[in-house]
């Protein structure tokens, strides 16, 4: 392990967010929450203070590896969760350290499931902080290191790879700076566009602020009650359509712009936005006879199939309340997720069709043991890495699920919360069913569960792998 070039990057980590909780101090400034405004100054000084020392440190070796690629990303978002917790715990908004933390990690890693059983009576600074965690986390701390950053050394792509979601990253050009530059220009061009669509739609700008952060990273910290309830059908309209464009692979769009549209239309979005109208059809005539009309059904059904299948968790209605066959389409679509390279969680459509096809490979050369039979994605042949990290992954994805679903249920509730729960905070989708649904909270859960799901939340946000090599004797060993 390169212990050095590991902590010079927490030092850099650190010192953006510092700068970064200047923000909300901003935000307190203009409102005149002056004690909120020295709490995110402070904080601010002393993460940078601290990250300026780390800095400092001059490692042997700039090269790094997957394993300090793992051990970096994993520290790092340790290390700007607990950061980020301090303005909510002393400006008592949330004095438990534990529910500060949970919170924190759900809008890092843009799960936006919620301890707080209300959210407007809260500070400005702190309902600003609280949603622009959301944009942070989206596109990833690191990756935005490297967008800024000209760091040395050949092994950088080992950041990205252990930070973006999805089964392979793919440089969209040969240099991996140019690479960040170019995901994190598209992200800031989709937030500021849905921005205006927003304000056109009457919305104050303030509050246009925290939903297009809440939008773009695929969070759903929401900064009302009843979430989204309350708006109007454009701005739900607005919101959904939004939620939907953060859910396709970030490539997608830099093809788009290159016009080369047969490659910027794969076979994984292709599938993600058949299952997006398959599950809005279905739920429309489910719930039907709910509403006032087929319009409103329509746009009660696309809203939460686009918010629970890009796993970013707002709500226009109390989806609990509907037939049960939406219901568990919804707990089906916690699990699909996203694209891959995009904001959103879950399994990733990408995988889905990766051990589909391996099924069908499988399924075909047990009737014909001398047929070759290769997965192809898009026309190319995936490598056996890809394919054994995919079945990988989902083993470990699962043992995960049922580790977690078992240690929750100490708490003693009942067994749609539980797995719903898991479900919600694995996935990065935030609501759940029960007594986690839309218009419930996780603070009912005790600091030892709430733990576990801290602990899922991050695994969910990081791809599983980063936070389990934590746990290994050989990623600490010097070599």
């Amino acid at each position: 392990m390169n212990y050095a070039i590991v902590f010079r990057l927490l030092g850099y980590v650190m010192l953006i967010e510092g700068a970064l909780l200047l923000l909300p101090a901003a935000a307190s400034w203009i409102y005149g929450e002056w004690f909120v405004l020295g709490v995110f100054l402070i904080t601010a000084a002393v993460s940078a203070a601290i990250g300026y020392t780390l800095r400092g440190i001059k490692p042997q070796s700039k090269v790094f590896y997957m394993r300090e690629g793992f051990a970096a990303t994993s520290l790092s978002w340790i290390v700007i969760s607990i950061v980020g917790a301090v303005p909510f715990v002393v400006t008592g908004c949330i004095p438990n350290p534990v529910d500060a933390l949970f919170e924190t990690v759900s809008g890092f890693t843009t799960t936006g499931a919620s301890i707080l059983p209300g959210v407007e009576d809260l500070p400005k600074g702190i309902l600003f902080w609280r949603s622009f965690t959301h944009w942070i986390g989206g596109m990833g701390v690191l990756v935005f290191l490297l967008s800024l950053l000209p760091l040395t050394g050949g092994s950088h792509v080992n950041l990205m790879k252990a930070e973006s979601p999805g089964p392979q990253v793919d440089k969209l050009v040969p240099k991996v700076q140019s690479t960040a530059k170019i995901l994190y220009g598209i992200y800031f061009a989709l937030t500021v566009l849905e921005l205006v669509f927003l304000m056109l739609g009457g919305m104050p700008l303030f509050e246009s602020m925290l939903t297009a952060f809440g939008t773009a990273g695929t969070g759903g910290f929401g900064f009302k009650n009843d979430s989204f309830t309350s708006f109007s059908p454009y701005i739900q309209w607005v919101v959904t359509i939004f939620m939907i464009l953060f859910g396709v692979n970030f490539n997608a769009y830099f093809l788009l712009l290159l016009r080369k549209f047969n490659r910027a239309i794969s076979e994984e979005v292709r599938g993600y936005f058949a299952i997006i109208l398959v599950a809005i059809g279905i739920i429309t005539a489910n719930i039907y006879s709910l509403y006032n009309s087929f319009g409103e059904a329509l746009r009660q059904a696309a809203f939460q199939v686009g918010s629970i299948i890009t796993t970013t968790g707002f709500s226009s209605c109390d989806f609990d309340l509907w037939p049960t066959l939406s219901k568990e389409i919804l707990v089906v679509l916690m699990f699909i997720g996203a694209c891959a390279g995009s904001t959103g969680g879950g399994i990733k459509v990408s995988r889905l069709l990766i051990l589909g096809k391996t099924l069908g490979k499988e399924l075909k050369q047990a009737l014909h043991p001398q047929v070759v039979a290769p997965v192809r994605m898009d026309g190319k042949l995936l490598n056996h890495e890809t394919i054994r990290t995919t079945n990988v992954f989902m083993g470990a994805y699962f043992f995960i699920f049922v580790v977690s679903f078992l240690l929750i249920s100490l708490d003693g509730f009942d067994m749609v919360t539980n797995f719903t729960a898991i479900a919600a905070t694995l996935n990065n989708i935030g609501p759940g069913l029960a007594q986690v649904g839309p218009m419930m909270n996780f603070g009912s859960f005790t600091n030892p569960a709430k733990l576990v799901m801290i602990f899922d939340m991050l695994a969910g946000r990081l791809e599983i792998f980063p936070m389990l090599v934590l746990f290994l004797p050989d990623t600490w060993r010097r070599f």
